[in-house]
């Protein structure tokens, strides 16, 4: 049926395209607006995907991890973009909607400090597998991954 179509597709694909014998690693990017769907098929695929990390509501969460199966996994990315924002946007016309209901301009970029947000993954290059994994934030020219290093964090 088209409820079960994202699970039984991608059941599909790594069925064709297994992991370490069609591909050394599985990354799957699933847009969806629910992060109990985003993990459910997380673990309907863990140790079967290199990752699955979930995008769709513009906020990284903090639930970054691996799976028992060796399947890293995040709910939310997270953008690209100002973060001192409305999803990217620049305050006004979203703040304008929300108070009138009535669109008064087009959406503008939010002009402030780049920030790319994202998961490091490290990978086993036998298995195609999630060792570990860190949450990735970069706001200019400064790296943060959040335990992935032997101490916990690195800077760069």
């Amino acid at each position: 049926t088209e409820l079960d179509y994202p699970f039984r597709a991608i059941d599909n694909e790594l069925t064709a395209c297994r992991l370490k014998q069609g591909a050394d690693a599985v990354f799957i990017d699933f847009h969806a607006e629910a992060t109990s769907e985003k993990q459910a098929l997380a673990n309907f695929v863990d140790g079967r995907a290199t990752a699955v990390v979930g995008t769709h509501t513009h906020a990284p969460t903090s639930d970054e991890r691996v799976l028992p199966g060796g399947t890293a996994y995040m709910s939310d990315a997270g953008m690209c973009g100002d973060y001192n924002s409305v999803l990217g946007m620049d305050t006004t016309e979203p703040i304008n909607r929300f108070l009138t209901k009535i669109p008064k301009g087009r959406f503008e970029p939010a002009d402030g400090p780049a920030t790319l947000s994202g998961l490091a993954i490290d990978v086993d290059d036998k298995t195609g597998l999630a060792v570990r994994v860190g949450k990735l934030v970069e706001v200019a020219d400064r790296v943060v991954v959040e335990d992935l290093a032997e101490d916990g964090l690195l800077d760069r």
